[in-house]
């Protein structure tokens, strides 16, 4: 298990000997996060991170069960000095506080009234060597199981030749997910599994491809949910746990109709920052 050091948080050669000038906002959120990481004690169980290629486009394929799986991930490829492109929701970007430093740090929008820009955006990056990230479910599960994966991911990479990392994250969900209130407690284990890299075949659909990348994922998902080190408090704290593993969270059924509107983008929810905001409120007024 790791836990972040402030060693770790001014270490000199953390983004390698000659890290890009372009990329100081971003080595700035780093360093800024791994303080948060550092204050709340989250205990990190990261594997695979070799399977991050060191240099040259890839990309990094997770399941999504937080609102904190990006930065997850971002943790995950610092071992292999890299830094990752996530494609995010074009309101993030519009947003007040988090849109500066999201372009700031070349994340790519996604508009879902107009993806194509999007995809290219993504193309063209990983043309450049860049790692991007995303999340092919399009939405955070409520099952915390894998749904459907949109085909966007498998199509970038057949198009800019290079693999796909399969990645599963697990633990985030118990901080900062949808339906629950926000509960950043300390000493909190996340852990991110990532697998060998996947390389499109000679002529390989990108359907064919998404299929390896979901069985990937899904074998990833079930690796960190049984190694996982803690445990519910009791009866009341299983919400966590897919029903599978005796939990209470949905059943995949059951979460599609949960979903289906955050995937049409028609449920109107508070932003990330406005529940954070509730979130000290509420313990104001205990």
């Amino acid at each position: 298990m790791y836990t972040a050091s402030w060693r770790d948080v001014v270490r000199r050669d953390l983004f390698g000997r000659r890290p890009d000038p372009r990329d100081r906002p971003y080595r700035l959120v780093v360093r800024l996060t791994l303080i948060v990481f550092r204050l709340l004690r989250f205990r990190f169980d990261v594997r695979g991170a070799e399977h991050v290629p060191t240099s040259g486009g890839a990309v990094v394929c997770s399941n999504h069960v937080s609102y904190l799986d990006f930065t997850f991930l971002g943790l995950a490829a610092l071992p292999r000095h890299r830094l990752v492109r996530f494609m995010a929701k074009i309101s993030v970007f519009h947003h007040g506080f988090s849109g500066p430093f999201m372009r700031a740090m070349h994340h790519i929008p996604v508009d879902r009234k107009a993806g194509a820009a999007a995809f290219d955006l993504a193309v063209r990056a990983l043309k450049d060597g860049e790692i991007v990230g995303v999340f092919p479910e399009a939405t955070i599960s409520s099952s915390f199981m894998v749904k459907d994966l949109k085909a966007g991911a498998a199509r970038m990479a057949v198009d800019a030749g290079v693999p796909v990392v399969p990645a599963a994250v697990w633990g985030g969900h118990r901080l900062f997910t949808k339906h629950h209130p926000v509960a950043l407690r300390r000493g909190v284990a996340v852990t991110v599994v990532l697998g060998e890299p996947i390389h499109p075949g000679p002529g390989e659909k990108p359907r064919q491809l998404l299929q390896r990348i979901r069985t990937a994922m899904e074998e990833l998902v079930d690796e960190a949910q049984r190694t996982y080190p803690q445990q519910p408090a009791g009866p009341e704290d299983r919400w966590w746990l897919p029903a599978h593993l005796g939990g209470t969270a949905p059943t995949p059924e059951e979460a599609e109709r949960l979903d289906s509107s955050d995937v049409r983008g028609t449920r109107q929810k508070a932003s990330p920052l406005t529940r954070a905001r509730a979130l000290v409120r509420r313990r104001r007024s205990r």
